[in-house]
């Protein structure tokens, strides 16, 4: 099922119409940027665009849009990862310092109890509030840090594609997911109630 071109405006339309809405929210989930959100959906039917005549109708368009799309949000990573490379911050060195606070001079956990939010564990990525707290902390760790943990768990990245995009080394990334993960922790203890 090949598009011809006299189709392909048509037919880019009806999906602009169909899909945009769900293309928008994915992208907007992958980067938790609006704009960035936006920018990438318009790259993804521009594309779509350049390349109609090469879809054959093996899947179903939402399927090859969104093929696209994910292709447009690991470029943004890749290139957000660039651009930051040699971006070791105060940012980044004051998140060691907060996050070696969680140790005790022996290299072991401060004993603390159980903070209680954490038992509502299931029911919380349900909560809109939540979300936007969550949000606020991932925005708050140093942007390298941000782009590895958002590789892992949001773009499921294997751990050496991560280490390649960022240019670290494995145990550097084992390191910044660590203590990321702590921070993201640590800010959520402080600032959700």
């Amino acid at each position: 099922m090949s598009i011809s071109i006299e189709n392909s405006k048509t037919v880019l339309e009806n999906w602009v119409n169909q899909f945009s809405d769900e293309l928008y929210s994915w992208a907007l989930y992958k980067t938790s940027s609006k704009e960035t959100a936006e920018d990438l959906v318009q790259e993804t039917f521009l594309a779509a665009f350049n390349k109609i005549e090469s879809f054959q109708g093996k899947s179903q368009p939402k399927t090859w849009l969104f093929a696209i799309l994910n292709n447009k949000v690991v470029d943004y990573y890749r290139l957000s990862a660039r651009t930051t490379k040699n971006n070791f911050s105060l940012t980044e060195e004051s998140g060691y310092e907060l996050s070696d606070g969680l140790f005790n001079t022996t290299e072991n956990w401060v004993d603390k109890e159980l903070n209680p939010i954490w038992e509502q564990d299931g029911e919380l990525l349900d909560n809109v509030d939540f979300n936007m707290v969550f949000q606020h902390c991932m925005d708050d760790l140093p942007e390298k840090w941000k782009l590895a943990i958002t590789s892992k768990y949001l773009t499921d990245n294997k751990a050496d594609i991560i280490c390649k995009e960022l240019e670290i080394t494995a145990s550097n990334y084992w390191q910044i997911i660590h203590r990321a993960k702590l921070l993201l922790k640590k800010c959520l203890e402080t600032k959700w109630n």
